[in-house]
């Protein structure tokens, strides 16, 4: 499934155009601080496999106004980098690629 252009950001990773995207809306158990926030990347032009990264921050829309960090350009590319250097093709078909970077995340009590 491709990400649609609007909400989506282009980035550009060793000469390769990329989209990435956010959820604008936490997920329910993002919302409880149960699980990380998530975001989504594809190749730019010719859209495979999608890359679904894990952080280890809560999503910033959470219920109870726990800290989180924002997504930064510099971690979807680290990201994407990471994924590529373990095999991830972005242009070939298939299911979704995930990479956990959710070490040190820790469920918000209020």
């Amino acid at each position: 499934m491709a990400l649609g252009r609007k909400g989506s950001r282009r980035i550009v990773v060793d000469g390769v155009t990329y989209r990435w995207r956010l959820r604008r809306r936490p997920t329910y158990d993002q919302a409880l601080c149960h699980k990380p926030c998530t975001y989504a990347v594809q190749h730019a032009d010719t859209p495979g496999t999608t890359l679904v990264i894990t952080t280890n921050q809560p999503h910033a829309g959470n219920w109870f106004g726990a800290p989180s960090a924002a997504v930064l350009p510099s971690d979807v590319s680290a990201a994407i980098t990471a994924a590529l250097a373990r095999g991830w093709q972005p242009t070939r078909p298939g299911s979704p690629v995930h990479l956990d970077q959710s070490d040190g995340f820790v469920r918000f009590r209020p």
